[in-house]
């Protein structure tokens, strides 16, 4: 009982290094999508639309480690493997969901999401992040 209480945790030191450097690369993406510091639009200018595109992307990130987390396989190497894959994998389809929403819209979606008063914009775009998110939830079930 012991043990497998011992590598119940071991388990999740693992899956929760890969999820918190999923979301760390998550904020890297939002960073690099939008113009200036995300940190210095969030934590200093206090940006509400930064603020929610960002809160978007790290709880679909989250939902992705989650549902792989969740169906993973019997092998402990197959579960990382797949959190891994299916992780970077939707930040980059919520990376190109971004750009084909900025894309379709008029102006730049980035300079959007840095305007300091809400923009109805940055609510489509964090529905945009989080529905790849759920898209990639569904490939993985």
């Amino acid at each position: 009982m012991l043990q497998e209480l011992l590598e119940g945790a071991g388990r999740s030191i693992v899956f929760g290094g890969i999820g918190i450097g999923l979301m760390a690369l998550g904020f890297v993406l939002i960073d690099m999508l939008t113009p200036g510091k995300l940190r210095h639009l969030i934590w200093t200018e206090r940006n509400p639309n930064a603020s929610m595109l960002l809160a978007a992307n790290q709880l679909g990130i989250a939902l992705i480690v989650f549902t792989s987390i969740w169906t993973t396989y019997d092998s402990f190497g197959q579960g990382v493997a797949s959190t891994a894959l299916f992780g970077v994998l939707g930040i980059a389809i919520m990376g190109l969901a971004f750009l084909v929403l900025d894309w379709m819209t008029p102006g730049k979606l980035g300079e959007v999401i840095c305007t300091p008063d809400y923009h109805g914009g940055a609510l489509v775009s964090a529905a945009s992040h989080f529905g790849a998110a759920l898209i990639v939830c569904a490939c993985i079930a």
